[in-house]
């Protein structure tokens, strides 16, 4: 019998973004954290979502616990240690887009192991999902999300992996190797196009498609920016044509794409289907700022 949906392991990330009042620059406190953004996202289109983290033992914790229970997203997987602290990132905004800048060394999320993994809950949930950032953060987390995948493959329990790739957070090479043998584990890969082609050394979205399923997994579901979305399984591929508006920040665009995507498929086992919905999601979500 499973109690959870989707469980989203992975870092929060309390959010400052910058913003202009009056002449005045001012940054607006918000959330991030890739995974928490998936399951925000899955949360609100109605799926049962948990959250797996290390969170600190600080006011922007107690923040991350606030969001969650407002969204409705369990958390009893959830740990605290005591002197603990969560990780920040600011956005800031030029003529280029948005950038990120980030303190998170040393963040509760970053020590995780193994041995920390909430195996019962693992054991109740039809579907985990990471990243590539999951497992960047530390050896010790990148050693969890192999053994929670491991987990999952021991009870039948399905998983989803986004690569996320950031260089800033651990070489090329590592990431290569890492993210590539978790996706063999994985039943759906998220990767985004950039990364994709840093990672794979590929550039056509089609034989980027191609390598991930030869990995192993049954779904690849690839966002092509402005393009859409390429989705492809064993049998079938399709393009998805993005929604076009008026983007205000394309901050966490993917994460909520993800987290449609998820709890959309869950629904009824069909990812174009998925895609096309959840691409209206990620459309929506450009029309404010900040990550959620």
């Amino acid at each position: 019998m499973t109690d959870l949906d989707i469980l989203c392991f992975g870092e929060p990330l309390y959010e400052l973004a910058e913003t202009v009042r009056d002449g005045e620059r001012l940054f607006r406190p918000g959330f991030g954290g890739d995974v928490s953004n998936v399951g925000i996202a899955a949360a609100r289109q109605g799926a049962r979502v948990g959250v797996f983290a290390h969170l600190g033992e600080d006011s922007f914790g107690d923040a991350f616990i606030g969001l969650w229970d407002g969204e409705g997203i369990d958390r009893t997987a959830v740990v605290r240690p005591a002197g603990s602290r969560t990780g920040i990132y600011f956005i800031t905004y030029g003529e280029d887009g948005h950038r990120f800048s980030y303190l998170r060394a040393g963040s509760a999320a970053s020590v995780v192991g193994p041995s920390d993994l909430p195996m019962d809950r693992l054991a109740r949930t039809k579907l985990l999902h990471v990243s590539g950032i999951s497992q960047a953060i530390s050896a010790s987390a990148a050693d969890a999300v192999f053994a929670a995948i491991a987990a999952m493959r021991r009870t039948g329990g399905l998983v989803s992996y986004d690569t996320n790739f950031r260089e800033a957070l651990w070489p090329l090479e590592r990431a290569r190797a890492v993210i590539h043998t978790a996706i063999a584990g994985a039943d759906i890969a998220r990767p985004g196009l950039d990364d994709a082609r840093r990672l794979t050394g590929l550039q056509s979205p089609d034989e980027i498609a191609d390598f991930y399923l030869g990995l192993g997994c049954g779904i690849v579901a690839m966002t092509l920016g402005a393009e859409g979305v390429l989705v492809a399984t064993r049998s079938e591929r399709r393009t998805i044509p993005a929604r076009r508006v008026e983007a205000v920040d394309a901050t966490g665009a993917g994460d909520c794409f993800g987290g449609a995507f998820l709890a959309e498929w869950l629904r009824h086992r069909d990812p174009f289907a998925a895609a096309d919905y959840a691409n209206a999601a990620a459309a929506l979500k450009t029309l404010g700022q900040g990550a959620v």
